[in-house]
């Protein structure tokens, strides 16, 4: 791992009343990683993800992105270097897709011309159809659809982090499984570092690197899937537990051989 992170939280604290949601957590994710963030409703895991761009502002401890101090950098500006994709696309619902796509270029001054290209650039990155899809209103579109569209706007101010708040979680099993895919190859294509909150530990561990799992507030472990697996923590071995049982339970309904 490189000295510097690309994103790293030390010692970091955040509190909302009585209730610490982040809790003296330390954790460095390397440049062109992709870490997945799992653990129970109420773990901290979003609250995690939004101290990173200041959409929340820490307690305590300090939050580096690209080894400057977060409190340094103006937080719009932060928020424009990191893409964020929301669980439900979050796309603004009176804009085109091309709009939605290019609002944050737009932000930044780029020429119309540069947005038109870039705009029309992500939609084949995504794997839309451009004639198809640039003009359509988000409530025309699938939930994939709308997906894909979250993810093209969260990597048009070609940013070098993408942080992800429960990206598929809403989506058909199909569905979900083939977006995933699709982004863990554009993670690797634009050498991304990549943050993803998933519920899903099946999810978790057949995309990221590496996996941390939180519980009230803390950092309990963190590794490979395989690291993980010889974790003695009772709580990280039921997680590990769940993709196991479906897998044994698939192997036993399903007939084996087949077609691949």
């Amino acid at each position: 791992m490189p000295s510097r992170p690309m994103i790293g939280y030390t010692h970091v604290t955040k509190s909302f009343g009585p209730l610490r949601a982040v809790d003296a957590l330390s954790l460095d994710i390397a440049e062109g990683e992709f870490l997945a963030i799992v653990g129970r409703s109420g773990s901290g895991k979003t609250t995690l993800l939004r101290l990173a761009n200041r959409l929340i502002e820490a307690d305590g401890g300090s939050i580096t992105v690209e080894g400057e101090d977060v409190r340094n950098i103006d937080p719009v500006a932060l928020r424009r270097r990191i893409g964020y994709v929301f669980q439900s696309g979050g796309l603004f619902p009176h804009l085109s897709v091309a709009d939605n796509i290019g609002i944050t270029p737009k932000l930044l001054g780029a020429p119309a011309a540069e947005i038109a290209a870039r705009v029309d650039e992500l939609i084949e990155l995504v794997q839309l159809e451009r004639a198809a899809h640039r003009d359509r209103l988000p409530e025309a579109l699938s939930g994939g659809q709308r997906q894909r569209v979250g993810v093209a706007r969260a990597l048009a101010a070609r940013p070098r982090i993408v942080l992800m708040d429960e990206p598929f979680g809403a989506l058909d099993p199909l569905t979900r499984d083939a977006l995933g895919e699709d982004f863990r190859e554009l993670h690797r294509r634009l050498g991304l570092t990549t943050v993803m909150i998933t519920h899903d530990m099946t999810e978790a561990i057949l995309l990221a690197d590496r996996i941390a799992v939180m519980r009230s507030g803390k950092l309990l472990a963190q590794g490979t899937p395989a690291e993980l697996s010889d974790s003695s923590d009772a709580y990280v071995l039921e997680l590990l537990r769940t993709p196991r049982r479906q897998v044994e339970r698939l192997n036993a309904l399903l007939p084996q051989g087949g077609a691949a």
